[in-house]
């Protein structure tokens, strides 16, 4: 499975919910936050100063091992 920019953080969540300590990881503690369940990967990334495609990347690796 490739994760992409676009993705909402409610369908990640929703896809595995493994997935939140590689985002809280990152910076984005509020996970659980209404407000995040409708932002993309992209928009939730700039929101909290991250870099998107490092979070893309680290989020994709978690698949990838997960799914190995």
């Amino acid at each position: 499975m490739t994760i992409t920019k676009d993705m909402l953080i409610g369908e990640l969540l929703q896809l595995d919910a493994g997935v939140a300590p590689v985002l809280m990881g990152a910076g984005m503690h509020c996970v659980g936050c209404p407000a995040s369940q409708a932002e993309s990967l992209e928009e939730a990334a700039f929101v909290h100063g991250i870099d998107p495609d490092a979070l893309l990347s680290a989020v994709n690796e978690y698949f990838a091992v997960k799914e190995a």
